[in-house]
């Protein structure tokens, strides 16, 4: 066992959180998300039974955020004519502001298949059973920098 580390972070995802470096970024993905086949050339781990905002509560916890790009949070925007609730986004926002990496203004929107060809970059794809539509999220690593 590990002390403060959120009990929520799988062994592999804490494995893969550490070999990311600065600029690789990592996928939470919702349930609807086709995470094997645009993940097919990173790492998938499977989250199953949780949703995204208690990952990402805990992810940065422990992962920097890129402090050299303007936006290192990226969100889908929802598809023109649709209408599906996205308040999950409040929830990221609140996420951010309180974990100390970021605030509304760190998040880029992208449009559908550019979320999608940004995430085909992603070194890993975390899946999980997240209901809300709009709810995939991509995280930019940043760097720890000493004395702060």
């Amino acid at each position: 066992m590990l002390k403060n580390i959120p009990s929520i972070l799988p062994p592999i995802l804490l494995k893969t959180l550490c070999e990311m470096g600065h600029g690789d970024s990592i996928v939470i993905a919702d349930g609807n998300f086709p995470a094997e086949s645009v993940g097919k050339n990173a790492i998938v781990i499977r989250m199953d039974g949780h949703g995204v905002p208690e990952i990402l509560e805990a992810i940065l916890k422990l992962l920097p955020l890129d402090q050299y790009v303007e936006k290192p949070v990226a969100l889908m925007e929802r598809c023109a004519g649709d209408n599906a609730d996205v308040s999950i986004w409040e929830k990221y926002k609140k996420i951010l502001k309180s974990s100390g990496e970021g605030s509304a203004k760190s998040i880029r929107m992208l449009e559908r298949f550019a979320f999608y060809d940004e995430a085909k970059k992603a070194y890993a794809v975390i899946a999980t059973s997240e209901t809300s539509q709009y709810a995939n999220v991509i995280l930019q690593k940043g760097c720890i920098i000493q004395g702060k």
